[in-house]
């Protein structure tokens, strides 16, 4: 029997999972670490976090699994969306942390683009707006207030792509991380914009040039790589992609015309099309499925899991300490409680900006809010609030993107071990739930890729691989009362938007 790895480097952690090609999960291992948030709205990590987790739960897979090391075919390696990418010495060096998706502080160099080289310019060829959100204003910030920094910097490298240059030697980015930064890539010829990097200063040696599939094999393990983790010299190495279309993948999303939510720390919500599609302010990039011709559009909360973890960490003493005790989960017990309230926790609304938010809102102010508080609510609404509010997020986010959605939606990530929160997804959206019946998120797209990169499986075969479970209905009574509650959702951020901006003012 063969065996293939698969590694995703996410916000929060680091996960792989071997696997045979038949699609049985043989072993899993996580590796945690936080993001550093030195002022706020700013997020950073420094890369060696990520290749230490990275090499830490590959190797401890590959050592509790028991395989035979040359049975292991391969690795496909995936990443969270790396914002400015790491910028790199000519050592191959970090310079400084890696300004990651999350970060905000590109504020000024975002108008500066909006000013000197216009939205509609960068629309018709990178098919993307301006926003501190994208890689390329964040390496501008650096440009324009690290010069030190700017000076020492040779190459920007994703995270999977940082890693994947740690074990090979070999240096390459697939085409959804070279379209997620936006402003420099053309969608259109699908290579970097010469053009638009000249009007912002970008040197073009400073983006890697061997663009590739996320089925190509960068290279192979290194000597000291393949002794490190515990594998063969040689093996080869997937180039993989952005974590939520890895996740995609791992849901068998190969055609056109399908919605699916990677729901995690943050969310993901894209429709995959061949066809142009004409949103409100979506996000665009190649797909890690045919990506010459396929597209991923999405919208999506810059906090989405977030925002409940804070909740459970900031209000939950209680709860944390049955649970450490070795009590029900917190959570389990958190859902107990708020599956008995009435959709609408009974007259509250959260919106969850709580690091801005970014499409189809794209507002650095927008802040996290609680609205309707008052002496009869408890803990149990305001966690069942919580919950809804990023349900609220991927109503809207669907709502940018058009109305061909297809007849129901996919969902992976965390939020799914909730059978509260699934229900809830349904019923705010109105649309059938479907769901992995395994938590294996983006690694699960990883293994995929390594299977057809390697030549070891075929797209026919891996998309008889994901089994999921039965659709979860939406309540039409509940989704009736979800309807009104979204409208308070959008209005409120609507009324106090302003207000929220001079909060941002007092907090400069």
């Amino acid at each position: 029997m063969d065996y293939l790895l698969g590694t995703d480097i996410g916000t929060s952690g680091t996960k792989t999972i071997l696997m045979d090609t038949k699609g049985n999960l043989i072993a899993s291992n996580l590796a945690e670490y936080d993001v550093l948030t030195p002022r706020p709205l700013w997020a950073e990590q420094w890369p060696d976090i990520w290749l230490l987790a990275a090499k830490s739960s590959i190797r401890n897979v590959v050592m509790h699994s028991g395989i035979d090391k040359k049975q292991i075919k391969g690795i496909a390696i995936s990443g969270l969306y790396g914002g400015s990418g790491i910028p790199l010495d000519a050592d191959m060096k970090p310079v400084r942390p890696c300004l990651i998706w999350m970060d905000r502080r590109a504020e000024e160099e975002t108008k500066w683009v909006k000013e000197n080289i216009g939205e509609e310019k960068l629309l018709e060829v990178t098919h993307n707006g301006a926003d501190p959100y994208y890689g390329y204003t964040k390496m501008l910030w650096i440009k324009n207030n690290e010069p030190e920094n700017w000076a020492k910097t040779k190459l920007f490298l994703p995270p999977n792509d940082y890693v994947i240059y740690d074990l090979t030697g070999e240096v390459a980015i697939d085409y959804s991380s070279a379209g997620n930064i936006g402003g420099i890539f053309d969608m259109n010829t699908r290579t970097w914009s010469q053009e638009l990097m000249d009007a912002m200063g970008i040197p073009m040696d400073m983006m890697p040039q061997r663009i590739v599939e996320s089925t190509d094999i960068v290279g192979g393990l290194t000597e000291a790589a393949a002794k490190e983790l515990g594998l063969w010299e040689g093996m080869p190495v997937i180039a993989g992609g952005i974590d939520c279309g890895a996740a995609n993948i791992g849901l068998g999303v190969f055609d056109s015309g399908t919605y699916a939510a990677a729901i995690g720390t943050s969310m993901c919500a894209a429709l995959v099309s061949d066809k142009p599609v004409k949103g409100n302010g979506l996000i665009v990039w190649p797909y890690l499925y045919d990506a010459k011709h396929m597209s991923y559009y999405f919208a999506g909360g810059a906090t989405a899991g977030a925002i409940v973890k804070w909740f459970r960490n900031q209000f939950c003493e209680l709860e944390i300490k049955t649970e450490q005790e070795g009590g029900p989960n917190a959570y389990d017990i958190l859902n107990e409680q708020a599956e008995k309230l009435p959709a609408g926790s009974d007259g509250l609304i959260v919106l969850p900006y709580f690091m801005g938010e970014r499409s189809p809102v794209w507002d650095s102010d927008a802040k996290g809010t609680i609205v309707g508080l008052s002496l009869a609510h408890t803990k149990a609404h305001l966690y069942r609030a919580f919950l809804e509010a990023v349900a609220y997020s991927l109503r809207d986010a669907m709502n940018a993107t058009g109305d061909d959605l297809g007849k129901s939606i996919l969902i992976a990530g965390g939020v799914t071990k909730s059978k509260l929160w699934r229900q809830i997804f349904a019923d705010v959206t109105g649309y059938p739930v479907i769901c992995p019946k395994h938590d294996v998120e983006a690694n699960m797209g990883d293994v995929m890729l390594a299977g057809i990169g390697t030549g070891l499986l075929t797209y026919e075969e891996v998309k008889g691989w994901q089994v999921l479970d039965d659709p979860i209905q939406p309540d039409p009574e509940r989704h009736a009362q979800y309807d009104r509650c979204f409208a308070a959702y959008k209005s409120i951020y609507t009324h106090l938007k302003d207000d929220m901006k001079a909060l941002s003012a007092l907090s400069k």
